[in-house]
Parts: structure tokens; sequence; C-alpha cells
């Protein structure tokens, strides 16, 4: 069950060669969405209709996507493909789907391939109601952490997702890590980050530091 909500699914496109990507939930009907943004340049789209002074009355898609704010175009597949099924709010001029999109920061270069309306409308496609994937794929396909030093000492981050259950609730969070830092346990070992040796200079003292230029979570709960 993804997510452990009954009804929900979750899809994903990966391009491997450029390490690029998205990752789409579909929840069951009448589902309510919501958001909160964080931080001082977020990429995202439907953030005023899901916010909380709007009459939201339903969500019914969510994207998480790399290609910074160019993978928002992915969003368009989502909404095309969500309008040929039948989703979306019934208004008289036909069918309009809510989706909800928020974007990684994953480009490398300017020549870099970016996700596309064509990606999106693929990881609809896609989706199934299977617990989804960890690692590499869909918007984690491109997501590094440990950036202190600069890019050329990260690691892989990626896309993760996690169930808690209490009697008859379940809470589902899916997850896309692309941060600035290193990943710890709950012991403070390093799990993921940094890799350069101790005598290179780290943020804030970084010859060139990213740290402007970082996503540190993108996130979904249900």
């Amino acid at each position: 069950m993804a997510l452990g909500v009954e009804g929900v699914r979750v899809g994903m496109w990966t391009d491997p060669v450029h390490h690029t990507g998205c990752t789409v939930v579909l929840p069951p009907a009448d589902t309510v969405g919501g958001i909160a943004v964080r931080g001082g340049a977020p990429g995202t789209r439907e953030a005023a209709v899901l916010g909380p002074a709007a009459p939201n009355e339903a969500c019914h898609a969510v994207l998480l996507c790399g290609s910074s704010l160019f993978g928002l175009s992915a969003a368009d597949g989502v909404v095309g493909w969500c309008e040929a099924h039948g989703i979306g709010l019934a208004l008289a001029p036909g069918r309009f789907p809510i989706v909800g999109a928020a974007v990684v920061f994953d480009i490398r270069s300017p020549d870099m391939r970016r996700i596309d309306r064509e990606a999106g409308r693929a990881a609809c496609e896609a989706a199934t109601g299977d617990e989804p994937a960890s690692g590499s794929v869909g918007v984690g396909a491109g997501c590094t952490v440990g950036k202190e030093a600069g890019p050329v000492w990260a690691s892989k981050g990626g896309q993760g997702s996690a169930v808690r259950r209490s009697g008859s609730l379940a809470v589902g969070a899916l997850v896309a890590v692309n941060a600035l830092g290193s990943v710890l346990d709950e012991d403070g070992r390093v799990l993921a980050g940094c890799r350069a040796p101790e005598d290179v200079p780290r943020y804030p003292h970084a010859a060139r530091p990213d740290s402007p230029s970082n996503t540190v979570m993108t996130h979904l709960r249900f």
C-alpha cells in the first residue's frame, strides 16, 4: 500500500543518463491538500490554491521534480493526464485538475537535459499502489547531500519514504533530500555527506559556497 494509505498511487520517471526525474503522487478522490513553503527561493506550483487562505476543495495530484524551476513544466503533463482520465474539479467548461508541484535544484551544466511535460505524464502512467522505491529514482535521481565544501565533494542524496501507524491512523511521508549539509544518524555519525578531507574549507569559508542554491527537502505527507 503506497505511503500506508488506501487508494494512494505513486509513479516515477527517471533519466539515468542526466540524473534527473520526477515523482507523482495520485491520491484518492476527495483528498484535500495543504502546503507549507520554507526558504527564500522555492520553486512551486499551486502553492496559493493549496494554502490555508484558499477555499481548498481538492488536490488531485502532487509532483516532486528535478530540473529546478524548469521541471515545473512536468506538472503540465500531470494536468493533461488527469484531465484525460476524468480527474479534476467538475466545472461547466470541463475538468480542472489541481496539481501541486515543487522542485529540487539538480542542474549541473547548461546543456543538461531538463524534464518536461512528457516526463510528468510518464510518471502518471507508471503509478501503482506499491510502496515507492528509494534512492536515485524519480525526483531523487539527481539529489546530492554534503555540499559544504562544494558539489565536487558531495554524496548522493535521493528519494525515501516512511509510514507510521497508530491504531487506525496511518501517516506516510515521501521525501527528496537534496541538502547543503550532511545526513547524520541519531549518534551524530555521517550516513551520507561531504567527502572532502579535513583541511578543505567548508561553508561559509569555502571558496565557492553553494548555500543560496540548495533545496533542503521537498516533502509530501498523507
